[in-house]
């Protein structure tokens, strides 16, 4: 076994020189100057905007399956699955609504950004 606690025998020298050699890969840390103009990664769970935007995909999504085959999501009204069952009756039955919101969403993703 080459991680054994305290047998290094003849696999010891391989194992130093595959470390050895991994840490020659990676180059050292960046200076914090390097980093200025680019902006932090987040998450559309932080963003309100795009968290609204996803919600508005799985609700349009959801309504769009439901309608092609609809004993998909007849089956699973509960648990995890039964979140996509909800969205599919809000794309139904509250389809102008999430239509305006989809076109307002995408008025301000176009032109507001």
């Amino acid at each position: 076994m080459w991680l054994e606690a305290g047998s290094y025998g003849k696999h010891g020298g391989c194992l130093s020189a595959l470390l050895a050699a991994r840490l020659s890969l990676f180059p050292a840390c960046p200076s914090p100057a390097s980093y200025e103009g680019l902006r932090p990664v987040s998450s559309a769970i932080f963003n309100f905007q795009s968290l609204l935007t996803v919600i508005l995909l799985l609700i349009c999504t959801c309504a769009y399956i439901r309608s092609l085959a609809p004993s998909l999501l007849d089956k699973n009204k509960t648990g995890l699955l039964g979140i996509f069952w909800k969205c599919a009756r809000i794309g139904e039955r509250k389809s102008p609504y999430v239509a305006v919101c989809c076109i307002v969403m995408a008025f301000s993703i176009l032109f507001a950004q």
